[in-house]
């Protein structure tokens, strides 16, 4: 996987995690990084994926990186 950007305004740090709006349900879903960019989703630091919250009347749902190896 090559290295992405954080796509936050002015943030240059390395991208952890990937954010995606289900706008239906209105549930925010924040998960491991893609494995490639999308156009609909936001790459997003470590910083900035643990500040996150989602908008008022909103949902998020966090998942987490599952280990292969386990």
């Amino acid at each position: 996987m090559s290295r992405r950007p954080c796509s936050r305004v002015n943030c240059q740090e390395e991208a952890v995690a990937t954010l995606t709006y289900v706008y239906a349900d209105s549930m925010a879903v924040l998960g491991p990084l893609s494995e490639k960019a999308e156009p609909h989703s936001y790459d997003l630091c470590a910083v900035h994926a643990e500040r996150l919250s989602p908008p008022q009347g909103w949902t998020i749902l966090r998942h987490a990186a599952v280990d292969p190896l386990i």
